[in-house]
């Protein structure tokens, strides 16, 4: 009996892992906060959450920025797609390899202006995998998929409007956002639950197995 509730427990920790896991693992762009009127680099992070290996990222730009640079990634090419007054309004990133393999995660940047009026930036994905399956990172907040959203502060000086000032908070807002995002998730209490039941049952076994013995 003792053996089975370890086998128990130990199922139960491997289910809180893997669960905390994959809630994280979303197509997410930092940082997760920002000021308007900022010049700011965004990082569009993917992972690879199938068999099959991503080949191809869309990102839809939010209306409050304005994104007029990108940074070459290696093995991978990119266009952007524009307006009729020639404004960038979207990228797609082509992998010109194998692309993403499974457990694998990419980084992509670019580089814009916040608006002066901007309240938050919602980041509309579109993931292609090698299989033809195409993930759609655009729905709410609690959505299976979804779309990243970046929170605009409101300025406070001119000091926002230089790139370095927007850079030096870049990191601390990345840590910032990784944690609240996997705390968040009801599927880690739920995780955090089962595990706990599991190590609560093996106590009790235990405690019982010494009373007969007794």
């Amino acid at each position: 009996m003792t053996a089975r509730l370890y086998v128990i427990a130990g199922a139960s920790l491997l289910l809180f892992l893997l669960i905390a896991g994959t809630v994280s693992a979303h197509v997410t762009v930092l940082p997760a906060e920002t000021t308007q009127g900022s010049y700011e680099v965004f990082t569009v992070r993917v992972p690879t959450e199938q068999p099959s290996a991503t080949t191809k990222v869309e990102v839809q730009f939010p209306d409050s920025v304005s994104i007029s640079r990108v940074q070459p990634q290696s093995g991978w090419s990119y266009v952007f797609g524009k307006n009729a007054d020639g404004d960038n309004t979207s990228i797609i990133w082509t992998a010109e390899g194998a692309g993403l393999a499974e457990g694998e995660f990419g980084e992509f940047k670019v580089q814009g202006k916040v608006a002066d009026d901007a309240a938050q930036l919602v980041w509309i994905a579109h993931q292609t995998y090698a299989d033809g399956t195409v993930v759609e990172w655009s729905g709410g907040e609690d959505a299976e998929t979804p779309a990243s959203v970046t929170v605009v502060h409101p300025g406070a000086g001119e000091g926002n409007h230089h790139g370095a000032a927007a850079a030096s908070h870049q990191p601390a807002a990345e840590v910032g956002a990784g944690n609240s995002n996997w705390l968040a998730s009801p599927a880690l209490y739920v995780s955090i639950a089962a595990l706990g039941a599991g190590l609560f049952s093996l106590l009790l076994t235990r405690r019982r197995n010494k009373s007969a013995a007794g």
